[in-house]
């Protein structure tokens, strides 16, 4: 069976000729249409093309001039890193100087303690509170103190030096950021567009957090570095004032050294000078004394000698008693033997009264021997103990309290060296 197919609709010559302007006018507007995104199409990519280059250019710029930055500020901070190690040095070097200086007052403080302690050994009136113990007490103050302001003067040091160590830590860590952070602003400035490592990643953009701005960047470098100069200008004034304590301790300690041996020399002096002086009076006693005992057995000899003639005038006398009657005269004879008797007998009294002056002398003079003696024995055991002292504080002849720059330049610029 056939199918009855549905009629074309038909148009009139009017609509056809429509339909023909219609189609080549949305033709032509449709071309001008593309033409006109063509030419934006092309003026856009040229556009775009020339703000990326340039854009490229300016942001590899931009890196290359903060690399130069980041360069600038290594440059500074390594120069103030050395400079921090030449100072830390060079405070290591005076601190242990300022440690050996005060090591150097142990002898002459035990020494000066040990003359107190000698000089103690003196007996009875030598036991006197003269020049030397003053001038050794003050030595022992002295010798202290200037240990008291090296140890304060160390301990400074050791400070110093741990604020020196944290400032260099602070500098060291800015500069390992800064090599870290040049490594890697050098290798962005170094990327092409045909670098195999480059690639898209997840939101680029973002904003780390702990990001800083360039002038807090800035700052923080200023800062450590500000820090560093001013750690060392401290360093540097405290090593002068180290080199000047050592310098005035020394001389502190050697003039009262000097001091204090004047005072032994002289009191040594006096102590010969007393010595010779019992020494010359305990002859001439022993001389006295043995002439005194000389003349005292003399004087008992003439008493001995004036015996017999009493005996015999006295005889005389008592035998013209028993003449008889008369006889019994008192005649000159009589008179001469009474005057004779009388004589005798005050001779022998005189002579017995000046024995017993001499024997008293005598006594006193043996008994001023004695104390004579025993003031020698005193004035050769304090000499002896001073001579002592004085040989004993030759040990200090060998202690060198000079160890500033000035003083031993070799041994401060081996200390700097090592």
């Amino acid at each position: 069976m056939a199918t009855q197919l549905k009629p074309s609709p038909h148009f009139s010559v009017g609509d056809w000729h429509t339909s023909n302007f219609t189609i080549a006018t949305n033709a032509e507007r449709g071309r001008n249409a593309s033409h006109q995104v063509r030419q934006e199409a092309r003026f856009l990519v040229n556009e775009t093309d020339n703000i990326t280059k340039w854009s490229q250019h300016d942001n590899t710029t931009r890196l290359d001039n903060r690399c130069n930055d980041i360069a600038n500020w290594k440059d500074r901070l390594e120069e103030t890193r050395d400079q921090l190690d030449e100072e830390i040095a060079r405070l290591k070097a005076d601190k242990e100087i300022c440690e050996r200086a005060l090591e150097a007052k142990a002898l002459p403080l035990d020494v000066a303690n040990q003359n107190l302690t000698t000089r103690e050994g003196r007996l009875k009136i030598d036991l006197v509170h003269d020049p030397i113990n003053a001038e050794l007490r003050k030595e022992v103050e002295v010798i202290e103190g200037a240990k008291g302001a090296l140890q304060q003067k160390c301990a400074q040091a050791f400070e110093q030096l741990c604020r020196l160590e944290e400032a260099r830590k602070q500098v060291l860590r800015d500069l390992e950021h800064k090599d870290e952070a040049l490594d890697i602003d050098i290798e962005q400035t170094n990327l092409t567009e045909d670098s195999p490592e480059i690639c898209f990643h997840p939101n680029p953009t973002r904003t780390k957090k702990g990001s800083v701005t360039p002038q807090e960047w800035d700052a923080h470098s200023r800062y450590n570095r500000a820090r560093a100069e001013s750690e060392m200008q401290g360093s540097n004034s405290l090593r002068g004032a180290i080199n000047q304590t050592i310098r005035q301790t020394a001389n502190d300690v050697d003039a009262q050294r000097q001091a204090t041996e004047y005072a032994l020399r002289n009191r040594i002096h006096d102590m010969e000078k007393a010595k010779d002086e019992d020494e010359w009076q305990k002859d001439k006693t022993e001389r006295e004394i043995a002439q005194m005992r000389k003349d005292i057995a003399d004087l008992e000899a003439a008493i001995r000698a004036k015996e017999n003639p009493l005996k015999l005038a006295e005889t005389r006398l008592e035998n013209r008693m028993c003449r008889p009657g008369m006889e019994l005269c008192r005649d000159n004879a009589q008179y001469g033997l009474v005057n004779e008797v009388h004589e005798l007998k005050n001779t022998i009294q005189a002579l017995k009264d000046k024995l017993k002056q001499s024997q008293h002398e005598l006594t006193n003079c043996e008994h001023n021997l004695q104390r004579v003696c025993e003031d020698l024995a005193l004035k050769n055991n304090s000499l002896a103990l001073d001579n002592e002292v004085a040989d004993y504080r030759a040990k200090l002849d060998a202690v060198d309290h000079n160890f500033t720059k000035s003083g031993s330049s070799t041994q401060y610029n081996t200390l700097i060296a090592n």
